[in-house]
């Protein structure tokens, strides 16, 4: 669940373009990065991450996307509802011990069933998810995945892919223009591009999902929440999302909702009893 706004990459993007940076812009991150962070790990998901772009950065991306989100969308009016977000969310957020981001949960008065988190802690959950989450438990498997997104840094990483497949793509038809295929140098580098966005970025994000699942019901266990909230919310999402006509998982950024439930269930009958 998730959305890109315009100038940042969300921790759950929806099916959304990529971001657009100037390509100067672009090298200077990847330079000034890549030495640092391209292969750190990540102590919540314990597997190496390419990440260039560093989280300050992000944050203060994110800044700017959740005033304007602010300024442009209105508020849900009703405070018990409110109260239930912050409520819940405030549980995850102790559970995951990332209490060093200013964490803020806005209920908007929009009527999609979605939620999504910035980098910089802010997490915006629309009316027709609230309205749609029957319980606490439901709504913690919601925001037990936002939170996850941002334990996992799939902000940074997810950025950082697209960033390197836009450079790459630029260099390669710069090197084509100057060869024997100059003529056709764009074309080559447009169809290699797509090529990656298929084989690498969306793969990568479908995992991203399916691992801030698995994130998700852990810290709503440890919020002391029954994880299982997450199979029952999903299970109805999934009710709700035969409704409309959905793409083929391989050019999806989510994971079909059958391989979904399925590792959601094996990720909660993994957690520890009692």
């Amino acid at each position: 669940m998730g959305e890109r706004r315009e100038g940042v990459i969300t921790a759950c993007g929806c099916r959304r373009g990529p971001v657009r940076v100037s390509r100067r812009n672009l090298l200077a991150v990847l330079a000034s990065g890549a030495a640092l962070v391209a292969c750190s790990e990540n102590a919540a998901t314990g597997r190496s991450q390419f990440a260039v772009v560093p989280d300050e950065t992000l944050r203060e991306m994110a800044d700017q996307a959740w005033a304007d989100l602010i300024n442009q969308t209105p508020t849900s009016t009703d405070t018990a509802m409110q109260a239930r977000l912050e409520r819940v969310g405030r549980r995850i957020v102790q559970a995951s011990g990332r209490t060093d981001l200013d964490w803020r949960f806005v209920v908007f008065d929009r009527p999609e069933i979605n939620a999504f988190v910035l980098p910089n802690g802010k997490v915006a959950a629309f009316k027709g998810l609230m309205d749609f989450a029957r319980d606490d438990d439901e709504l913690a498997g919601v925001l037990g995945h936002e939170v996850g997104h941002i334990l996992a840094r799939h902000p940074a990483e997810r950025v950082s892919q697209q960033l390197a497949v836009q450079v790459g793509v630029g260099v390669l038809q710069a090197i084509l223009a100057n060869g024997d295929y100059g003529q056709h140098a764009g074309e080559i580098a447009g169809a290699l591009g797509m090529g990656a966005v298929y084989g690498v970025i969306l793969p990568y994000s479908r995992n991203h999902e399916l691992e801030a699942d698995r994130l998700g019901v852990d810290l709503a266990q440890r919020a002391g929440l029954d994880p299982a909230g997450a199979i029952r919310f999903f299970e109805r999402m999934a009710i709700e999302g035969r409704k409309q006509p959905e793409p083929p998982e391989v050019l999806s950024t989510h994971p079909a909702d059958a391989h979904r439930l399925a590792v959601l269930k094996e990720a909660v009958a993994a957690l520890p009893k009692g």
